[in-house]
């Protein structure tokens, strides 16, 4: 197949361009062709870059330009992911049979973040709609100003009515597939495909690191009671937790500070180094003990507990989202309520970092679920949709 790849970035610190990274190297390597139409200028610079022979970039060139070029390369289908412009988005249904991937809940959410911050930061279970206006600012849904709350209703409506042209929408967990079977049309043409992690057997480290935290440093993430966790941790287990937080945010100044006080009462002695690249990652896993994942916005799937699985770490985590697809209670990480907050979720890493016995027997099933998320798996039941979509039109 011709497989043209849209995204609004061709480079960037995300997950999605991790994940096409990743993928593109695949698809070619089964004989397919793959080229690249993004909406972001070619200038666009981050850490991991999408790489295809063919690539069009619609802010340098235009979008006539742009997709006269894509169409003289006479794709078969198009694979979309991330796009904030929806102008391409809909060029791209009407020219090709267009599989769309839902990272995040685009167009399920004005705000993306599926969760009230108000009150309590809870996942929000609504169907996105005009009834989402009275949430909105009332429970702090995003940022508190009235025209932002009415352009990304009006961006949510339009990437709706965008819904009935794709012929398929892939997602990676059952979670996300509830979620987008709930908006008219789309149940039957929706495909669950887990994500996948990949690179080369870790190398054996000691363990020196108790807890390992890695991602943005927000609420959303559970950054905000990630410390508390690990003060009841330490604690509980009466020493200090050695905790390595990788990650940036606007919650890392405050942090840092409150960092500083709990190694001062001799809880917690954690390094907040900010943003961490790939090979820093891969250290901190090989030497953690337990992954901390304590999301409270409903996770599409978490990838980073699978990666960490690679290294044999098993995860605590809050029970949001699609954290289940893979994460089974008591087997390879354990599962919070996420109604119980940072003290039940710190006494459940020192359980775990307590007994050595169940912590390497999660390590040990950690390692053997990771085995069944591989690119291989993945790829062959993306490329089944792709073509199915090609060859008889999928509605």
């Amino acid at each position: 197949m011709r497989i043209l790849i849209a995204n609004e970035a061709r480079q960037g610190a995300g997950g999605v361009e991790t994940y096409l990274a990743s993928l593109v190297p695949h698809l070619e390597a089964r004989g397919h062709a793959v080229a690249l139409l993004y909406g972001n200028p070619s200038g666009e610079t981050g850490p991991t870059r999408i790489v295809a022979n063919d690539t069009w970039s619609v802010a340098d060139e235009g979008l006539e330009r742009a997709f006269g070029a894509a169409g003289a390369w006479r794709p078969d289908v198009c694979f979309s992911h991330n796009m904030r412009r929806l102008d391409i988005e809909a060029r791209l249904v009407a020219a090709w049979p267009t599989v769309k991937m839902m990272h995040g809940y685009f167009g399920a959410c004005l705000s993306g973040h599926k969760a009230f911050a108000f009150p309590s930061l809870d996942p929000c279970e609504r169907v996105c709609g005009a009834g989402c206006l009275a949430y909105f600012l009332p429970r702090r849904c995003g940022r508190l100003r009235p025209g932002v709350m009415i352009e990304q209703y009006a961006w949510a409506k339009r990437q709706q009515a965008l819904f009935p042209g794709y012929k398929a929408v892939v997602v990676a967990s059952d979670h996300m597939k509830r979620e987008f079977a709930r908006y008219d049309g789309l149940a039957s043409r929706l495909h669950a495909i887990p994500l996948f992690t990949e690179g080369p057997a870790p190398a054996a480290a000691a363990r020196d690191l108790d807890v390992v935290f890695l991602g943005r440093l927000t609420p959303l993430k559970g950054a905000d009671l990630l410390l508390d966790a690990l003060d009841d941790c330490g604690r509980a287990l009466g020493r200090p937790v050695r905790a390595l937080i990788g990650g940036e945010g606007p919650l890392r100044p405050a942090m840092t500070a409150k960092s500083a006080r709990l190694r001062a009462s001799g809880t917690v002695d954690a390094d907040i180094p900010g943003w961490i690249d790939r090979v820093q990652r891969d250290d901190a896993l090989a030497r953690a003990q337990v992954l901390a994942l304590p999301s409270r916005w409903p996770e599409p799937f978490g990838l980073v507990g699978l990666e960490a699985a690679r290294f044999g770490v098993p995860a605590v985590a809050f029970d949001v989202g699609g954290i289940r697809a893979w994460l089974e209670d008591g087997r390879n990480g354990i599962l919070v309520p996420p109604s119980d907050g940072a003290r039940a979720f710190g006494e459940t890493l020192a359980l775990v970092l307590r007994d050595r016995t169940r912590r390497e027997a999660l390590s040990e099933r950690a390692t053997a679920a990771s085995a069944h998320f591989t690119a291989e798996a993945h790829v062959s039941a993306l490329e089944r949709v792709l073509h199915e979509c090609r060859t008889s039109g999928i509605s």
